[in-house]
């Protein structure tokens, strides 16, 4: 497969199993023990998928997560043993594109990086993609995977890097709800989830000032990027 996972958790057990899984599934694995490794490990290792754990000695993880995102939107699942809904709301709104609990299924973990990969690197669609997407002041370069604004690099999670990919494919055109959740979030889609209206609002928030100035919502049809 080559693709690479980086595994940050303090638990040799922990690293050793999932090290097991995911090579026997050709990942490439490295793996690191502290949070104070993890910005090394990024700049030596490239991972495409980071499994991070939140209670490292030292930084932990929610730390090394917000310093993630101010300089990458690689795919990030928190491995955890903090159950609480409180705790995964935390982690999910400061970047992490996924969560999961110990004790957890390491079957299940290769399957939600695989999930992760598909969102962030699949095409989607039939359409070939064009490696730079340009609709006003913003720009999409899926080829480096960076999203510019005005010239200037915005720090995406790659959930809202593939719902502003989606948007950007056809200014003005109506993406629905189920549309937009299977295409970023690559699953089925519950009428009950409410992470659209979450992802949406977080852009928005990231676009401008203005909430409603780029992605324009039209009440039960879904979502619009303003051409």
């Amino acid at each position: 497969m080559g693709y690479k996972v980086l595994v940050a958790d303090d638990e040799k057990e922990i690293r050793n199993l999932l090290r097991l899984y995911l090579e026997n599934d050709e990942f490439e694995v490295a793996e690191v023990a502290t949070g104070e490794e993890v910005a090394g490990a990024i700049e030596s290792f490239k991972p495409d998928v980071i499994l991070l754990d939140v209670m490292m000695p030292g930084k932990d993880g929610i730390h090394v997560l917000k310093d993630i995102r101010l300089v990458s939107n690689v795919p990030v699942m928190i491995i955890s043993a903090r159950t609480a809904d409180a705790e995964r709301i935390l982690g999910l709104n400061v970047g992490a594109d996924d969560y999961i609990c110990k004790p957890f299924n390491p079957l299940e973990v290769v399957a939600r990086v695989k999930s992760l990969l598909r969102r962030f690197h699949a095409l989607g669609g039939s359409e070939e993609k064009k490696e730079t997407v340009i609709c006003g002041d913003l720009v999409l370069d899926t080829d480096k995977c960076l999203f510019l604004k005005a010239g200037q690099s915005v720090e995406l999670t790659s959930v809202e890097y593939k719902i502003m990919e989606l948007l950007m494919m056809h200014p003005g055109k109506v993406y629905t709800k189920q549309q937009i959740y299977e295409y970023a979030w690559g699953e089925d889609y519950f009428v009950a989830d409410n992470n659209i209206m979450v992802a949406i609002s977080k852009l928005r928030t990231k676009l401008d000032s203005d909430p409603s100035r780029y992605i324009k919502t039209l009440r039960g049809l879904g979502y619009r990027l303003e051409a």
